[in-house]
């Protein structure tokens, strides 16, 4: 039987799942437990990662356009306009936190914290468009998980204002446009035979694995 986009963006989402005990440190946050230099480096090291992702997604768009696949580039380019969205409510965070920008410029940043944002770079540059949007979307419902689980914590337990958990409520919040572009970019990459299933499942395996460090490393 033909599988659909939306089953097989389903079916790998839920393979890829990461285990309940794999993020130690947003159980801490949701706890109210983390202290508030914890929050700080969560933002310094998000600075690191929105920056580098942007210019990723950038490229992936550019070489979907390049090679006629114009539903990838289509949803990398809207990945791209997220992470510029994402930037702008960070800053906030950050703030709210006693992030400044001396600060910034002199923080030095862990490494696995950094190495999912380098492998996302990888990925533009050595994985197919249409497996590198299987893969992302897959790890992109564990991370919504976690921001909306923050950003509750962040007024609860913290007493954060509106405007300082609007990093997390963004990627907390139901994405329709983006699912209907992965999809569409999914289903294109089915129906013309592009789509390595297996490369896809090792791309998202190795970012959840990546993303897992970033969350241990702070």
């Amino acid at each position: 039987m033909t599988r659909t986009a939306r089953e097989l963006l389903d079916t790998t989402t839920a393979h890829l799942a990461p285990d309940p005990d794999a993020n130690p440190l947003v159980p801490l946050i949701e706890r109210g437990a983390a202290s508030r230099d914890t929050l700080a480096a969560l933002a310094l090291e998000q600075h690191g990662v929105i920056a580098a992702d942007h210019r990723s997604f950038l490229h992936l768009a550019e070489r979907a356009a390049t090679g006629g696949d114009a539903a990838c580039a289509a949803f990398f380019r809207t990945l791209a306009e997220g992470e510029v969205l994402a930037g702008q409510r960070l800053t906030s965070f950050a703030a709210a936190c006693g992030v400044d920008e001396e600060r910034t410029a002199a923080y030095d940043p862990l490494p696995g914290c950094q190495a999912y944002p380098a492998y996302v770079a990888w990925l533009a540059l050595n994985a197919a468009p249409p497996d590198a949007v299987l893969a992302l979307t897959a790890n992109f419902s564990a991370w919504g998980g976690y921001c909306a689980t923050i950003a509750r914590a962040l007024r609860g337990r913290y007493g954060f204002p509106d405007e300082a958990c609007g990093f997390f409520d963004f990627f907390a919040e139901p994405a329709p446009d983006l699912e209907a572009k992965a999809a569409a970019a999914v289903q294109a990459a089915l129906d013309d035979g592009r789509l390595d299933e297996r490369l896809a499942h090792r791309y998202g395996r190795l970012l959840q694995a990546y993303e897992a460090q970033f969350w241990s490393a702070l």
